[in-house]
């Protein structure tokens, strides 16, 4: 079976700082895949190419075998690319279940139609994808008076509801306490599996990273320095070096 995202030889340098130099890798459908680094090893760059942020310098993206290198963020979120962020964007004054509502929406392309209230508009879907986040009782709340763990799992709930191929999930755990981190990556997990969904997350908690992820990849210096299943990057040389050795990162994050 063919991985859902393949990136080829990506760079990308900012006045003459190689912010990225020559990154490749894939992503299974079902696969939970880690990137790490130190502050400022292009992991940010990298994310912003992928998603249409950044164009590349060089090298190729493909999801499910497009060509999707450069295109328009809104153009790779309609072919199946979903992203959460390290801060959450949701509609805090909307409850959860519109917030999820407003997501389905748009996936149908029936924000045109919206002159239908909201709340009577794919209801039930909403109330199921909430549901398998353990958020339904939270379904009738307004956002913005939610925990923040609750709330990350509604902007997961709100990056599911576009079907995604691919999700990106830039630092998914930040601000959480540590039991709500271990819930939120085993339930991303799980849904990948279920779904087929390709994950590739960034995350500087390690514990989050060698609990959940099937394989890592470590930047250092915008280039790659160690690939595969976490106990072999736990292991590895160079990675303990960039971890625990001396040398201090420099480069674009």
């Amino acid at each position: 079976m063919a991985p859902v995202l393949e990136v080829d030889g990506l760079h990308r340098s900012f006045g003459g700082v190689q912010a990225v130099a020559g990154v490749g890798f894939a992503v299974a459908a079902g696969q939970m895949l880690a990137l790490i680094g130190p502050n400022g090893a292009g992991k940010s760059t990298l994310f912003n190419m992928l998603n249409g942020q950044l164009r590349p310098d060089a090298g190729r993206v493909l999801l499910r075998g497009r060509d999707i290198t450069g295109l328009p963020p809104r153009r790779i979120w309609r072919m199946g690319v979903g992203r959460t962020f390290q801060i959450t964007a949701t509609f805090g004054s909307m409850t959860v279940r519109e917030n999820v509502q407003m997501a389905l929406l748009s996936h149908h392309h029936r924000l045109m139609g919206l002159w239908r209230p909201v709340a009577a508009q794919q209801r039930e879907a909403a109330e199921a994808l909430l549901a398998r986040l353990g958020m339904a009782e939270q379904a009738g709340r307004a956002c913005g008076i939610l925990a923040y763990g609750d709330l990350k799992r509604v902007e997961l709930a709100v990056a599911l509801a576009n079907d995604p191929a691919l999700l990106l999930m830039d630092e998914p755990t930040a601000g959480m306490a540590p039991a709500e981190r271990i819930g939120l990556m085993a339930l991303t997990a799980a849904i990948a599996r279920e779904r087929g969904i390709a994950v590739l997350f960034t995350e500087h908690d390690m514990d989050v990273v060698f609990g959940h992820a099937d394989r890592i990849l470590v930047l250092d210096r915008g280039r790659l320095i160690a690939e595969g299943p976490p106990d072999a990057v736990r292991a590895d040389a160079r990675v303990r070096e960039v971890y625990l050795g001396t040398g201090a990162t420099h480069g674009v994050g």
